[in-house]
């Protein structure tokens, strides 16, 4: 995720990064430079159009379907922004509910009980580790811990952190060492890591349906192919960097939308997930030492 201050209008303007989507549309804006020339040699240059012709009328069916097409992206950003930010939240959740585990575990637990602690601490810890490679498609055992956690390659990692814990958590009431009542006040938030991590899953595993994003490529590849035969007659060449810039603005929204839609890859709009585990690490961690 790429950190900025959005008061630098200038440094925004100017600068070029490897995420604009100016060098991803560059092949395809000057191919449509060519396009659009070639029309507007063809129609001044060859056949001679004249303002008569009804040719220049498709601007009016530009107009009509300019207010169907800007509806539909508006809808599309909107979409993959809230996917966007419910994978935010569901981390912000993650956060709070590990910062709440395991206050209430270095609370019930006694305080020379050192093994089960250090135990809470790395597991809670590598449960925002494992849902992350989880969501990210990457099999491996611990990135942070090498003790009481090895993991297998055909298991649903963060299920398996969260089921080892709540084995411990049960051994520690049959041994007597925490109550039934704080058995059920420390379940919620074992409750709350599945629920989190299936939530992240809907998000990932359920994109924009295929037809609707289908439909909104083809509409923009039509619309813009068609600009240039009415435009040509009261812009002439000119028609060439304004048709450009259409399909530069239109195209845009939907490739920044198909960016944002699946928040927990490795893009430079997707969510800091290593980051955000780091940050419970070291939550966890000055509340279990």
């Amino acid at each position: 995720m790429i950190n900025y201050n959005p008061k630098e209008w200038f440094t925004f303007i100017f600068r070029i990064h490897k995420s604009d989507t100016v060098r991803q549309l560059t092949p395809m804006m000057i191919s449509l430079s060519i396009y659009v020339a070639l029309i507007a040699f063809l129609e001044i240059e060859v056949f001679k159009l004249s303002d008569n012709s009804h040719i220049k009328n498709i601007t009016i069916l530009h107009g009509m379907l300019g207010f169907v097409i800007s509806l539909l992206l508006v809808f599309r950003t909107n979409t993959a922004y809230e996917r966007w930010w419910e994978g935010r939240r569901m981390w912000g959740n993650l956060t709070n509910t590990s910062r709440n585990l395991a206050m209430k575990i270095n609370a019930v637990l006694p305080v020379d009980d050192i093994a089960n602690k250090t135990f809470f601490k790395e597991h809670i810890v590598e449960y925002a580790f494992a849902l992350k490679r989880h969501l990210r498609g990457h099999q491996k055992d611990s990135e942070v811990f090498t003790s009481n956690i090895s993991l297998h390659h055909d298991l649903h990692k963060p299920n398996h952190i969260a089921k080892l814990m709540f084995v411990r958590l049960n051994e520690l009431y049959n041994q007597k060492v925490i109550s039934g009542t704080q058995l059920l006040f420390l379940n919620e938030e074992f409750r709350t890591f599945t629920d989190i991590c299936g939530a992240c899953e809907r998000i990932k595993s359920t994109p924009i349906p295929f037809s609707y994003s289908v439909f909104i490529k083809k509409f923009i590849f039509f619309y813009v192919m068609s600009l240039p035969f009415g435009y040509v007659f009261s812009l002439g060449y000119i028609a060439v960097p304004i048709v450009v810039f259409v399909f530069y603005v239109l195209a845009s929204l939907e490739l920044i939308a198909e960016e944002i839609e699946n928040p927990f890859g490795v893009d430079d709009n997707d969510l800091p997930l290593t980051m955000m585990s780091k940050n419970i690490q070291k939550h966890v961690g000055e509340i279990l030492n």
